[in-house]
This record gives C-alpha cells, sequence and structure tokens, in this order.
C-alpha cells in the first residue's frame, strides 16, 4: 500500500497510508491528512489512488503545490516523489512500484488512432457450443467464479463517433488534459469510473458523479469533457 511521509526541516511527523481513493490535504481538520498552518490553504490539495497509482491534484490553493520542487496542478506520483506544502514535505513510497502489470496502461487519452471502427460482436460459436448440454458434462470442472466480460466504450458524438475502444487494460485514462480526466478501473468485481482532473466531475447517464469510484453497468452512458459515450460488456 503507498503511503506518504510528512516531515519538517527534515524531521518525519507521521506516516500516512492511502487508505482512500481520494484523500484532501489541507488546513482545515475536515481533510483527511489536517496540516494546521497558515501556509496552508484550508483545502489545499488532493491525492486519487486506483490500485498501485496515484495522482495529486493542486486544489487551488494560494499558494500552490509544488513536486520535486516544480510547481503542479496535476501530477502522476511516482515512487520518491517529494511533495512541498509551505515549509512541509510529504514523500510518496509506493511499495509496489517497481512491480509493473504488462495489461497496464498509465494514460490514455481519446485520441483518433487509439479508437477502431465499431466492428460487430464477435461470433458466439465457440462459446455457444461450450454451452452445450452434451458437451457440458465432459468438461473439466468450471471454476465458481466466471472471468470478468471485457468492457469497452462506444463514441457518440463528435468527430470520432461510431468508434470503440476496448478496456483491456487494468487502468485507462480519458478525457482531456487540463480539462477533465476520468479514470475506468478495471477489477475482478467489475468496472468502476473515478475523476481525476478538471473542476467538473464525469457524469453517468447525466447523474454527475462525486469523488468516490462509481460502479459501470452494461450501457450506461459516460460524458467526459463534452464527449458522450456508452459503456458495454462484449460477448
Amino acid at each position: 500500500m503507498a503511503k506518504l511521509i510528512l516531515s519538517m526541516d527534515g524531521l518525519v511527523l507521521k506516516e500516512i497510508a492511502l487508505t482512500k481513493e481520494r484523500m484532501t490535504i489541507g488546513r482545515r481538520p475536515t481533510n483527511d491528512i489536517q496540516i494546521d498552518n497558515l501556509a496552508i490553504s484550508g483545502e489545499h490539495a488532493a491525492v486519487v489512488t486506483i490500485l498501485n497509482d496515484s495522482f495529486l491534484e493542486d486544489l487551488n490553493s494560494t499558494n500552490g503545490t509544488l513536486v520535486n520542487s516544480q510547481p503542479i496542478k496535476k501530477h502522476f506520483l511516482k515512487n520518491g516523489d517529494v511533495v512541498e506544502l509551505g515549509k512541509y514535505k510529504l514523500k510518496y513510497i509506493a511499495e509496489q512500484a517497481q512491480q509493473a502489470d504488462p495489461d497496464y496502461e498509465k494514460t490514455m487519452v481519446l485520441r483518433p488512432n487509439m479508437l477502431k471502427p465499431q466492428a460487430p460482436t464477435p461470433p458466439a460459436s465457440p462459446q455457444g457450443a461450450g454451452d452445450s448440454a452434451a458437451q457440458r458434462p465432459q468438461a473439466s470442472p468450471v471454476p465458481p467464479t466466471a472471468p470478468l466480460a471485457i468492457g469497452a466504450i462506444q463514441i457518440l458524438n463528435g468527430a470520432n463517433a461510431g468508434r470503440e475502444l476496448e478496456l483491456t487494460k487494468t487502468l485507462t485514462t480519458l478525457g482531456k488534459p487540463g480539462v477533465q480526466v476520468a479514470v475506468i478501473a478495471r477489477r475482478p468485481q467489475g468496472y468502476f469510473i473515478t475523476h481525476v482532473e478538471g473542476v467538473k466531475f464525469p457524469a453517468v447517464n447525466g447523474q454527475t458523479l462525486d469523488s468516490q469510484a462509481h460502479p459501470l453497468k452494461d450501457h450506461d452512458v459516460i460524458e467526459i469533457a463534452g464527449i458522450k459515450m456508452e459503456f458495454f460488456l462484449k460477448g
């Protein structure tokens, strides 16, 4: 599990495990990580953690947020990064930072060359044959949990309308950097969408989401940065 080590003037004050998908940092006691100092805004920054990765976003703070001495608005945290808030420092430690998943993709912004034309649903004959009553008794024992169906999104408007993108990666980031970004995570229990960047949150079926992960259902309509897309399960 990733964590932040809070220090000031080289003295470690405490360690904070990133146990929630979204944790706020600021001066107010309502924050998940409270730093009671006048140089820190009431709600200064937020850390969004999806699986083994974390994103840092400055929440329009008065004095800004630095990572490795560079001002940021949004930053993908890497193991060893040092977040600076006034005199305080938060060192990001990702315990599984080097265990990269080959099915993991850190960023995927909607671009024409990443989308493929809508294709017909793959033939169902192999699955149908495997499900036949005659062959079922002869098959090997079937695990109690069925594998997660592959999800996909189809673009409904704009220049890429009609094109689709399979969500085969563990983590797929969609949207327009600097405007609105959301992450779709592929988990054993299904697909979930989480807001990452932007003042405006994504909408699903016309309802604006909050900061928590939202489970996606077959044929949900998502709107991110003015682009509408339909989520569906294949096969």
